[in-house]
């Protein structure tokens, strides 16, 4: 009976974190079919190969809930399987099966009403979605969604050398947003950090900036050294970054053109 018990304490505690790793996803934006199928995939090891993956890989705080799932799903579908085995053994054993299996049953059935009911997840998520939110250490912001980190945009960190085109100069010198760069904070050498530094603030060997902007252009800029070929870079970055934003600007207005088409037709 030992081994029953056990093996219904441990499908019990699976179904518990299923749960509130699912309420976690949801937290996190995602619907809530899309959270329990994750959550229910990344706990038992099978069926995580669907194009939802990769809003939860993408995600840092998905992806840790994930880590964690995978983790834990690994000790507890091994756990189930021994007290299994053992629980099986031990009936086979014994000239009095029936109410051993019939336990088994029983507590089954109680488990998967429990998982089903809507009445029971309700409350089970307002009770968890509480805690999650009480903890206050669930960061559900998707910074790569909001900073659109992808189709070749970044935020990445430059160290600054002496003889680097941005060493010395300040940042109102620099114009880096004219290369479609932006500086959101400077960590100085000796230990100081900026956050969203001003026009004035100079820009000194050994500090360390943090930027965001297109991947090649962050990357051509910390390649770039002082002189008139850093300038005469700066000047092309720059053209550049017009004829993008011009482009842009184009777009948005054939799709403000067809919009008001579609308004006119409907």
């Amino acid at each position: 009976m030992t081994a029953i018990i056990s093996l219904l304490i441990v499908l019990t505690l699976s179904l518990i974190v299923t749960r509130v790793a699912a309420m976690a996803l949801m937290l996190t934006g995602l619907s809530r079919e899309s959270a329990r199928f994750q959550a229910r995939s990344a706990f038992t090891g099978v069926g995580f190969t669907t194009g939802e993956a990769e809003n939860v890989v993408d995600h840092p705080v998905r992806r840790q809930i994930v880590m964690l799932l995978m983790l834990l799903g690994n000790l507890g579908i091994g756990a189930v399987v021994a007290t299994l085995m053992l629980s099986v053994l031990r009936t086979a054993e014994s000239e009095t099966w029936w109410p051993k299996v019939a336990t088994i049953l029983g507590g089954l059935v109680v488990l998967w009403f429990l998982s089903t009911n809507r009445f029971v997840e309700k409350h089970t998520n307002r009770l968890i979605s509480w805690a999650l939110r009480r903890g206050g250490n669930l960061q559900v912001r998707d910074y790569v969604a909001i900073l659109h980190l992808r189709d070749g945009y970044t935020v990445n960190e430059l160290r600054v050398e002496p003889r680097d085109w941005i060493a010395g100069k300040s940042l109102l010198e620099l114009k880096l947003p004219h290369e479609g760069v932006l500086v959101l904070g400077i960590q100085r050498s000796e230990g100081a950090f900026l956050g969203t530094p001003t026009g004035e603030m100079e820009v000194h060997a050994g500090d360390i900036l943090i930027l965001y902007g297109p991947s090649e252009r962050i990357q051509e800029l910390d390649r770039r050294r002082t002189g008139k070929r850093g300038d005469l870079a700066h000047d092309e970055a720059t053209v550049e970054h017009a004829e993008s934003l011009h482009e842009q600007i184009e777009i948005d207005e054939q799709i403000e053109e067809q919009r008001h088409a579609d308004e006119v037709e409907s």
